[in-house]
């Protein structure tokens, strides 16, 4: 299986958002490497790297996943979360992940990430990822971005 230098960055840059191998008690270096994590849960404490990273407010990210923050908060006690919340933070961590690669700068991408974007409809990318399709927008997007079609 061939795998571009992009897609292992985007996994390792995912990781590292996430708490790393300390957090995550794995190395996934391609996507079909996460699947098996986002089946059995990633534990809570990545809601905590990802919060400590990003400097998002746990109820901003609560919202962008589209998760009641009382079930963050009771997953956190619990130590896992679900299959479902898994796949949505990690799709979160990929989302900023994608954005600080275009950007070429962490700060620069969450910034873009939390402020108002005319492409988007004049919402916040954050505001869409908790749909599939919001964060397909906002990954073309990027896309559009990284290739100088501002749109």
């Amino acid at each position: 299986m061939l795998t571009s230098s992009r897609t292992v960055t985007a996994s390792m840059a995912a990781v590292r958002l996430l708490g790393g191998e300390a957090v995550l008690h794995a190395m996934p270096r391609v996507p079909m490497e996460w699947i098996p994590l986002l089946r059995q849960g990633l534990p809570s404490a990545s809601i905590d790297a990802a919060i400590r990273l990003t400097r998002i407010t746990q109820t901003d990210l609560a919202r962008a996943l589209n998760i009641p923050e009382r079930t963050l908060v009771r997953r956190k006690r619990e130590g896992t979360l679900s299959p479902e919340e898994s796949a949505k933070l990690v799709r979160f961590a990929r989302i900023v992940e994608r954005a600080e690669m275009v950007f070429e700068d962490a700060e620069a991408a969450l910034s873009w990430i939390q402020s108002p974007n005319a492409s988007l409809g004049g919402v916040t990318p954050l505001s869409l990822l908790d749909t599939e399709i919001g964060a397909d927008s906002v990954l073309d997007t990027l896309g559009r971005i990284e290739h100088g079609v501002f749109a």
